[in-house]
């Protein structure tokens, strides 16, 4: 093959990445601005609307261990062509009035995530080996880019423009289509992961590594926190005597503020020893934003302490994507691990905005949920340490990664 078709090849599949990445978040920061009227309209509680968020994380977790077989079967580029039409389709169903299909369809939405949030750390590892970091920013960036801009854009939407809540979530599926189309081209690839991929999950040697539990640990946790934040700070906000809709686009400055993290904590990583400093920077500012939410009634302090959540949160998932491919030797190892991470982690960040929802209920005060969360953010603070030593995942006696 020739050096120009390698570069265009690596070209069209960086803008498919790109492209991809765009849809993985916009379909779940979506709801937290629309919550109030998701619960006046269903007439559902606090802790119900929760699961409009929590769902599509448990979804991520039970299906994330299938989707290295699945791909293994179908090859990445179907597999990630499948994920993006299941989200599109998830994305269509929750959009009809009816509570049965607004929670059904919150699922498929969570299934066609997790399908693409697996596969591309490999596909990274596996394509740009030399350059996992500045792709994984370039990655996470994107990501980040429609999770802000998802909240800002719900209540306008919404009530501006007069669609309802209904409409506002369903306008996404604009995004999914021209995913589709920017990935289409990949389809005449089939990469398919070794053999070492489909093996059960629980005989798999990478479940007992002290390594690979810690990045685990990192990457749910912080997810556990990302998602409770937005989830419930439109509402928390509100609380505090924000409008409606400039706690959603308090929740798009959330989204924002990380967005330079997200292209320079890779790269970073990638070119230091170990990444435990990283990890404490990460949980030492988040640790600020939280105490500030606690502990301020200023507006002022208040859209600070979002900022600085943001900053520390959108490090937190950029740090995670790269620990997994700096963590593992190869591409099939990056998935493996990908997929334990995923599993494992997304069904503890599940665990965040239904805990803060029946909080809220039980204690009638946001104090206790973002106490909740400070608790949270020093656990995967201390897990991101240690996931942050020079090593591979199934190195013995914590030998140094050679050079």
């Amino acid at each position: 093959m020739k050096i120009n078709e390698i570069t265009n090849k690596n070209t069209l599949l960086m803008i498919g990445i790109i492209f991809v990445a765009f849809t993985l978040r916009p379909a779940i920061t979506s709801i937290g601005p629309l919550t109030g009227h998701i619960k006046e309209d269903m007439g559902i509680t606090n802790g119900l609307a929760g699961l409009l968020t929590t769902l599509p994380l448990l979804a991520f977790g039970l299906l994330s261990p299938f989707v290295p077989k699945f791909a293994q079967k179908f090859g990445n580029e179907l597999s990630v062509m499948v994920g993006l039409i299941v989200l599109g389709s998830g994305i269509i169903i929750r959009s009809i009035d009816t509570i049965t299909l607004l929670f059904s369809g919150t699922i498929f939405i969570g299934f066609g995530i997790a399908i693409c949030n697996v596969l591309l750390p490999g596909v990274v590892k596996q394509s740009f080996p030399k350059k996992v970091g500045l792709v994984t920013g370039v990655y996470t960036l994107s990501m980040a880019i429609f999770a802000g801009l998802g909240p800002g854009l719900s209540i306008p939407l919404a009530e501006s423009l007069g669609l309802g809540w209904q409409l506002s979530l369903g306008t996404w599926i604009i995004l999914i289509i021209m995913a589709v189309a920017f990935w289409l081209p990949q389809l005449r690839q089939k990469s398919i992961p070794k053999s070492c991929l489909i093996q059960k999950q629980s005989n798999s040697p990478i479940w007992s590594s002290s390594i690979a539990w810690q990045v685990t640990l990192f990457m749910g946790l912080q997810s556990m926190v990302y998602f409770s934040i937005t989830s419930w700070a439109p509402e928390i906000l509100l609380s505090r005597g924000f409008e409606l809709a400039v706690s959603g686009w308090m929740i798009t400055l959330f989204q924002f503020s990380g967005l330079p993290a997200n292209i320079i904590i890779p790269i970073l990583a990638d070119k230091l020893p170990n990444q435990k400093g990283i990890a404490l920077g990460i949980g030492l500012v988040g640790l600020m934003g939280l105490s500030g939410l606690i502990f301020s009634a200023n507006k002022g302090l208040l859209t600070i302490c979002m900022a600085l959540l943001g900053i520390s949160l959108g490090s937190a998932i950029s740090h995670g994507l790269t620990l997994i491919s700096l963590r593992a030797a190869n591409a099939e190892q990056a998935a493996n691990l990908s997929g334990m991470a995923q599993s494992i982690g997304y069904l503890l960040a599940a665990l965040g905005p239904l805990m803060v929802g029946l909080l809220f209920d039980l204690f009638h005060t946001w104090t206790i949920p973002l106490i909740f969360l400070v608790v949270i953010t020093l656990i995967f603070t201390v897990a991101g340490i240690g996931a942050g030593r020079n090593l591979y995942v199934l190195q013995e006696k914590h030998e140094t990664l050679s050079t």
